[in-house]
């Protein structure tokens, strides 16, 4: 069905068009599939195009920025009902159907699948062996975050200090060619920080004030957010739409989030002085909780020898946000049948006390288990770990592999447990052993 946009003032107020096909030009010249005249606006303006389910707008060099709500914007994600203006002209945008799903996908698939499989499988061991130079051991660290990135998720990253989960996002982010950013979470840090806030200036033109949106450190593909514990649950919170929707409201205008978006966040488990626990709301944003741990065997002396020594480290840039945002429309398009769906559902159902078919150590130590969300994100790592690997069969068994990190941030514990000393992790290690494979 089409959208349409109406002009309410101007010289052409009253006129109305209506399109459905992508892109269209705005402006006073003939070639314009939606001709406007008026002061300021330009032969060619500006292009309105359509991604995914969602129109988007934006202005061509050297035109006349777009006004919404007072502020000043050179592109703009059109809303049902959006009034915006271009010198004295008000448009409003109108849609029949509204977009539910945030993520947006623009570009173009794989025509040859099995060989995008066989390629993803050589980038993700390029990345591995570049992140591999400057990082010893930690693999199954590394492919948890690298299997995010891929299904469209984040990462809480939890390990005492000194582990080096900071470099490992560094070194991870310079082998993608993705713009990185550093949010370090302190008490007084407050949500304009992380989001961006309006100024207020004089256009030189006009001689008349108004806002302009200044972007904060969110508008980036992959944020570290460094001790997110250390910032009140106010400003923690402001994380919260940019992870779940991919978009960032401030003062009652929406901004889209540049693709791919990834946050990695790092906490800090054992000084709990001075933290502020994460909201049961925003843990359940994470598709996993990644626990860094002590490096084994000869790799910490490895460790000592390479970051004592005078050495300059580099690595080579191996994927870039195009060819990411290809490979995680591939993911999402992996079958999987019933049989492991219901699997993964029957694990999420089991750490849910109080329910018919809970195990009795689950209604003993649990106050709430896991919901859908868990489940889903057990079927899309299964997917994204299943084409790293080069293979295209989703099984049970790599759905059990993803358990701990997906449902250990996922679960309560109650007094009892806490009492006793049993850590979540126990919980969802006994549940995956008590949780049969549904019959086919």
């Amino acid at each position: 069905m089409p959208a349409k946009l109406v002009i309410e003032e101007g010289e052409c107020a009253g006129q109305k068009y209506s399109f459905s096909e992508s892109p269209l030009t705005l402006g006073s010249g003939e070639q314009c599939e939606i001709r406007v005249s008026g002061a300021g606006i330009l032969e060619r303006h500006l292009i309105l195009e359509r991604r995914g389910a969602a129109w988007h707008m934006r202005v061509l060099d050297g035109a006349l920025p777009i006004e919404v709500d007072g502020r000043t914007e050179t592109a703009v994600r059109l809303h049902h009902g959006c009034l915006f203006r271009i010198g004295p002209a008000a448009f409003r945008f109108l849609t029949p159907r509204a977009t539910i799903d945030p993520a947006i996908f623009d570009g173009e698939p794989f025509a040859d699948q099995e060989e995008a499989v066989a390629q993803l499988k050589r980038h993700c061991d390029r990345v591995l062996g570049q992140v591999g130079t400057i990082i010893v051991g930690q693999h199954s660290v590394l492919m948890q975050i690298l299997v995010a990135l891929f299904a469209r998720g984040h990462c809480l990253l939890v390990g005492v200090p000194g582990l080096a989960k900071t470099l490992m996002v560094r070194t991870l982010a310079g082998t993608l060619d993705l713009d990185a950013r550093r949010i370090q979470f302190t008490p007084d840090l407050m949500p304009a920080d992380i989001t961006g806030t309006d100024i207020l200036e004089e256009d030189s033109a006009t001689g008349k004030r108004r806002f302009r949106f200044n972007r904060g450190p969110i508008f980036a593909n992959m944020i570290l957010a460094d001790e997110i514990n250390r910032t009140p649950p106010k400003t923690q919170a402001a994380l919260l739409e940019a992870m779940q929707e991919q978009r960032v409201t401030a003062s009652g205008v929406t901004y889209d989030l540049p693709q791919p978006f990834l946050v990695l966040a790092t906490q800090n488990p054992i000084e709990l002085e001075g933290t502020y626990p994460l909201p049961e709301a925003q843990l359940d944003r994470f598709m996993f909780s990644v626990t860094v741990d002590y490096p084994v065997g000869d790799e910490e002396t490895r460790i000592l020898m390479e970051t004592t020594r005078d050495r300059t480290w580099e690595v080579d840039r191996v994927l870039d946000g195009d060819t990411i945002l290809r490979y995680q429309h591939l993911v999402r398009q992996v079958p999987v049948s019933r049989h492991v769906a219901q699997y993964a559902a029957a694990l999420a159902q089991a750490t849910r006390p109080g329910r018919e078919g809970a195990p009795d150590f689950v209604d003993r130590w649990l106050k709430w288990g896991a919901g859908p969300r868990a489940g889903q994100y057990l079927l899309l790592a299964a997917k994204a770990h299943t084409l790293l690997y080069g293979q295209f069969t989703v099984s049970c068994s790599t759905v059990r592999e993803y358990a701990l990190p997906v449902l250990r941030h996922r679960i309560f514990r109650n007094f009892a447990a806490a009492s006793e000393g049993i850590s979540t992790d126990e919980i969802v290690a006994r549940v995956v052993e008590l949780v049969e494979e549904p019959e086919y």
